[in-house]
């Protein structure tokens, strides 16, 4: 009887353990920002709206792991990687309801505007240090600091180069200062060279 009696108890102790572990399993597959096939659907076409159909096929997928719900809204993220131009690999991020509905008072990052703009991101980061260089961006004192970003300014992919003359760290935290310089990933153009300033 006290087999017995151990048996039953043991399966009872599995029994809640793989109950307890489907409930977490769900849990943390919401967590982990699966949506509705209808809320994506209409996300993905929210994007295509400004990408088309055929740039998002090729470069845009929804990032599950990142993409979370936070009541009463769907926080999307997307990864928009180019595999021949290993700078672009960055995230797509906005807002939806439980409709699918975009937020508006909610940023709106990372969706490049192909139906009206190049889209090409030929500029890559050798001819966007070259065009710096020419710009008459100071050398300073450290390597630059180069990156491929989403410039919420100017609505556009573009690379933002930030060159260093002073630099200094205490208790009080990071001080510094330098300038910045704004190129257009697609053309090249610099759209702005400004002083930056951390005090």
């Amino acid at each position: 009887m006290k087999i017995l009696s151990v048996l039953a108890f043991a399966s009872i102790i599995v029994i809640s353990i793989l109950l307890n572990s489907c409930s977490c399993f769900l849990c943390s597959k919401q967590d982990n920002g699966v949506v509705p096939q209808a809320i994506l659907d209409k996300t993905d076409n929210f994007i295509i709206q400004r990408t088309g159909k055929d740039f998002f096929e090729r470069f845009i997928k929804p990032d599950f792991i990142k993409t979370k719900y936070s009541a009463p809204y769907y926080n999307m993220v997307y990864r928009f990687i180019m595999s021949d131009k290993s700078y672009v690999n960055v995230l797509i991020t906005f807002s939806v309801d439980t409709l699918g509905n975009i937020v508006g008072n909610r940023d709106i990052t990372g969706i490049p505007d192909c139906q009206n703009s190049d889209c090409s991101f030929s500029i890559n980061e050798d001819s966007a240090i070259k065009i710096a260089k020419e710009s008459g961006l100071p050398k300073g004192i450290k390597d630059w600091k180069i990156s491929f970003i989403w410039d919420s300014k100017y609505n556009q992919y573009v690379w933002n180069i930030l060159s260093t003359n002073s630099a200094s760290g205490s208790s009080m935290g990071f001080r510094g200062n330098g300038k910045m310089i704004i190129i257009d990933a697609n053309t090249g153009l610099v759209l702005s060279m400004n002083d930056w300033n951390v005090k």
